[in-house]
């Protein structure tokens, strides 16, 4: 059976529900027949001298799944194998719903689609790298002779499989896929044999999907510690949101991430690549909601890039506290973005560092980014945009209103003809009411930011309705009155409930879940303690994170 067989096979596996979390139930030692892994994580080849390194805890490992491959780190990480810029799998893959965050995997359905849109994607990339000569002889990284050149074939396999499918070959797969040269033989051309293996390895289950086996820790039923090329996929995606680089592979097979310190070493030159900034930046859209910006594309476009802006000074110029996202006094903006916000223009039509002055904004919620947030019934609802800052900012959790409510989401309060905003919304804070305990949480914060419109624009009115001035008064039930996203973000800084939210979220983020267990409570409380109750450093807070028992270990989950 050829290699391509055995990955459509491998595949409807995996689509049909076959693997359960990752509970491969691998003897230690033994390789595993569909990953070709042994249990260390290591495809049968050192990464090091194993330690067989125990947690300081065992009981504080918290569950991890089988994590696919999102159609974003899918895009990313054909760009940083093969150089294929096209960035169309959302198109192919199976839908990430946002759970925020697009990795959640337990969202992550098995499909038929999976099967057959991997296959599409990897025929088309393969086709495409093949038909662009420079590209194809950076990735086969030598020169055949011939049609028949075996050694360098086999140079290709070993290299390309070990960057593919983010560990070294194990004796078997690389003989699987040298029968790929046969195609090369056949058809008198190498690309031939080079197209099949690419595409068999780009629709492989080694590479759609982050296979985590590790060994067993004496004393710790159900706890692994990850193998060193396991870490180095779990920094890799987490820090950068692609595959890992050569040089992180060979972090790992000199075993350098079987420690905590040799983590943080190895974070610390991987903060310094351009992607880590990219990831930041993506991190804060998809947690505060603004990912996908609507509107103008050179509105949205100028807004994307001071967002990363913001990023890139605070987090990795600066090195200042996190907390200066959300207080910074300027932002990056050129004469017409500032226009649109109302504040000083810096004199220049590309962006530039410009102070907020007097306009009452501060910091990240300041821009048109998140204050595009919570629209709906075409204007913006206080209700959405106060249920977001609860639930991204301060982390609660919401359910939905009960049935018996009888609660028509999809019909605007009051009378949108007639009345004005603050009226309609009479009956949420009318005392007594069903609504008042749940709107009360939230109106008074989206009233806060009604003087921004849907994508950040100063007003005073509401849009058709030169006669319903706008309320603009706000209150954080825990922190106390404000007035715009400045005052915003000191209410929400002195309420004190932010730092645990941004450990909460990111660990989310990390950990490819949202739904969090006692333990990841636990993990999340640790985690917040040691980046402190005043200000930190994200960078700070990344370190802590991914040389914790939590990043380097693993439990299965109990059947």
């Amino acid at each position: 059976m050829n290699p391509r067989s055995i990955t459509s096979i491998a595949l409807l596996s995996l689509s049909m529900g076959c693997y359960q979390g990752v509970d491969l139930d691998v003897a230690p030692g033994a390789e595993d027949p569909d990953t070709g892994l042994d249990s260390s994580g290591s495809s049968g080849s050192s990464g090091g001298e194993d330690t067989s390194p125990e947690p300081e805890d065992a009981s504080l490992v918290p569950f991890a799944g089988l994590r696919r491959l999102t159609a974003a780190e899918h895009d990313a990480t054909l760009r940083d194998l093969i150089g294929d810029e096209l960035g169309d799998s959302v198109l192919f893959l199976p839908e990430d719903p946002r759970t925020p965050f697009d990795n959640d995997y337990t969202t992550q359905t098995p499909a038929q689609s999976l099967i057959s849109g991997a296959d599409l994607l990897a025929s088309d990339a393969a086709a495409r790298l093949v038909a662009d000569a420079p590209r194809l002889g950076e990735v086969v990284g030598c020169e055949p002779s011939g049609p028949d050149d075996a050694a360098c074939f086999e140079s290709f396999v070993r290299t390309f499989g070990r960057r593919a499918f983010r560990r070294p070959l194990s004796e078997d797969e690389v003989q699987q896929y040298m029968e790929m040269a046969a195609f090369a033989v056949e058809r008198d051309d190498f690309n031939e044999g080079v197209e099949a293996a690419l595409r068999a390895m780009l629709s492989a289950p080694s590479f759609l999907y982050r296979v985590e086996i590790g060994e067993p820790v004496d004393g710790a039923a159900g706890v692994f510690a990850l193998g060193d090329y396991e870490v180095a996929t779990r920094l890799s995606y987490f820090l950068w949101g692609t595959t890992p680089s050569d040089e992180l592979l060979d972090e790992a097979d000199a075993g350098r991430l079987a420690s905590p310190d040799g983590v943080a070493a190895t974070v610390g030159w991987m903060m310094e690549d351009e992607r880590a900034l990219d990831r930041v930046t993506r991190f804060h859209a998809l947690w505060l909601g603004y990912e996908r910006l609507p509107g103008d594309y050179e509105l949205v476009t100028a807004m994307e890039t001071e967002n990363r802006a913001l990023m890139e000074r605070v987090i990795f110029d600066e090195q200042g506290p996190w907390q200066d996202v959300l207080r910074l006094e300027e932002t990056y903006a050129s004469d017409a973005l500032a226009a649109h916000y109302g504040i000083p223009l810096p004199g220049s039509e590309t962006p530039q560092w410009t102070s907020y002055g007097d306009t009452g904004r501060k910091g990240l919620l300041s821009g048109g980014s998140f204050l595009s947030i919570g629209q709906k019934f075409g204007d913006t609802s206080p209700t959405q945009r106060g249920l977001l800052v609860r639930t991204r900012l301060f982390c609660m959790d919401v359910p939905p209103p009960a049935p018996d409510l009888n609660v028509d989401v999809d019909e605007p309060p009051g009378d949108p003809e007639n009345d004005c905003k603050w009226e309609r919304y009479a009956a949420h804070r009318a005392e007594g009411s069903s609504c008042e305990s749940c709107h009360a949480l939230f109106d008074p914060i989206g009233f806060g930011l009604e003087a921004y419109g849907p994508l950040g624009e100063l007003r005073t009115h509401e849009p058709g309705k030169p006669e319903c001035e706008l309320h603009t008064e706000g209150n954080v039930s825990e922190a106390g009155d404000f007035s715009g996203p400045g005052e915003l973000a000191d209410r929400l800084l002195e309420s004190g409930a932010v730092n645990r939210c941004v450990s909460t979220q990111l660990y989310r983020f990390a950990m490819g879940r949202y739904e969090l267990d006692d333990v990841d409570l636990e993990l999340v409380d640790i985690l917040t303690e040691k980046i402190g109750d005043e200000d930190f450093r994200f960078d700070t807070l990344l370190e802590e994170l991914v040389a914790s028992d939590a990043f380097l270990y693993r439990r299965t989950k109990e059947i």
